[in-house]
């Protein structure tokens, strides 16, 4: 599961399977199948992961519905956010089976919908706000990725605080090496200056290129991720002839977009890698100085990106560009560990770029603000706290008998 979601489901299902729970997920794909992977029983239905147009997510919503509705009763079901309003058939479904429902609110739909530029009526939007609304009362629990989420449905979505938690995401764990991470806080704790304890880069050898200073977007581009003033900021570098390079490693809509922008302005500073095979992933994420986050300020408390936690994990700056008041710019301002930025202030993106390059102390300052959160934001620690929610619901039951 390459995507971040799916790759988040992936982790939790094998730590509920290892601790006894029967695991199902149904999910969609290219060919229908149902096969037993690490403890868990995998039942695609054949369709489109992203369908297009509201016609194509209708048809995968009712396969999906009618593929649980088919299978023995469970005593959890867990709906996640995509595809839109998913929440509802794992409301359903619940009821129809006498389960308990926990809705895992990755993005929150359909207020997300302006932030990823999709038009929709006024009409449909009450409609749709009024059912997520409705479903969500309903719920025994919501799980949200964000403090910012968590406001949002408590001030303005009509959701009771009791009912939602917050549960940070997490990292990849093959990024979680500890050996690893002690050997690099050693080496960099006491140094000053960047360059001379900068450690070899095994993916410098892939790339085939003079090292230079890396700011790094790992990740999808997608629509809620702004780029134009990561453009302008480039074309600012650039003219200036520093060893500065923007290295973008993915695809999502938006990669096409910096494609077209790179050609026509000439900018010899961004280069584009297409995803890597999960066994390069840390050498990956290591190989950037500073790490690059993108977000739409209309999508505050409706999305979180995930990619902020894989730096965490290797312990990097990271520079946000985005709105202030969401769970990223948080935990940035709470452990120190890298600079907010507006959406369409590329003079400011230039200016903490050349901070880090520059300064040794704003770069190992920033460092070691990393390596504190990454000590929080682990995927134990969130795995440990989901399933201790689930358990909370299913102990119930489970007296009674």
């Amino acid at each position: 599961m390459r995507g971040a979601t799916g790759r988040l489901l992936y982790d939790l299902t094998k730590a509920f399977a290892r601790q006894g729970w029967h695991v199902t997920v149904v999910t969609c794909g290219e060919e229908a199948g149902d096969i037993y992977e690490s403890g868990i029983r995998v039942i695609r239905v054949k369709g489109p992961s992203k369908p297009a147009g509201m016609s194509g997510y209708i048809k995968v919503w009712l396969k999906l519905f009618f593929t649980v509705l088919r299978q023995e009763k469970r005593h959890l079901v867990v709906s996640m956010s995509d595809p839109p309003l998913l929440l509802i058939a794992g409301f359903l479904i619940a009821k129809l089976k006498g389960a308990y429902h926990i809705n895992w609110s990755q993005d929150l739909y359909p207020e997300v919908l302006p932030a990823l530029g999709m038009e929709t009526s006024d009409g449909w939007m009450k409609i749709f706000m009024w059912l997520r609304r409705f479903v969500m009362r309903g719920s025994d629990r919501i799980i949200v990725n964000g403090r910012c989420m968590a406001r949002y449905l408590t001030h303005k979505g009509g959701v009771d605080a009791g009912k939602v938690t917050f549960i940070p995401n997490w990292p990849d764990l093959e990024l979680i090496d500890p050996e690893a991470a002690e050997a690099e806080k050693e080496r960099k704790e006491d140094c000053k200056i960047l360059d001379d304890v900068r450690p070899p880069r095994p993916f410098d050898k892939q790339l085939k290129t003079k090292p230079r200073f890396r700011i790094l977007y790992a990740g999808t581009i997608g629509l809620a991720h702004p780029v134009s003033s990561i453009i302008e900021a480039a074309e600012a570098l650039e003219k200036e002839n520093s060893d500065v390079e923007f290295v973008f490693i993915g695809d999502g809509p938006r990669f096409t977009e910096l494609a077209r922008l790179r050609m026509e302005k000439g900018l010899n500073n961004i280069r584009f890698i297409p995803f890597q095979p999960i066994t390069k992933l840390r050498e990956v994420m290591e190989s950037g100085d500073v790490h690059l986050i993108s977000m739409r300020e209309k999508a505050a408390g409706f999305i979180v990106p995930s990619k902020f936690y894989s730096a965490l994990a290797v312990a990097r700056p990271c520079i946000f560009i985005g709105p202030e008041h969401c769970e990223c710019a948080k935990v940035i301002r709470d452990f120190r560990t890298g600079v907010v930025v507006p959406q369409d202030d590329s003079k400011m993106l230039v200016k903490a770029i050349k901070t880090f390059r520059e300064s040794g102390e704003a770069w190992f300052g920033a460092h070691n603000g990393a390596l504190k959160a990454r000590e929080v934001y682990t995927p134990h620690n969130s795995m440990d706290a989901w399933i201790e929610r689930a358990w909370d619901l299913v102990r119930k039951d489970l007296e009674k008998k």
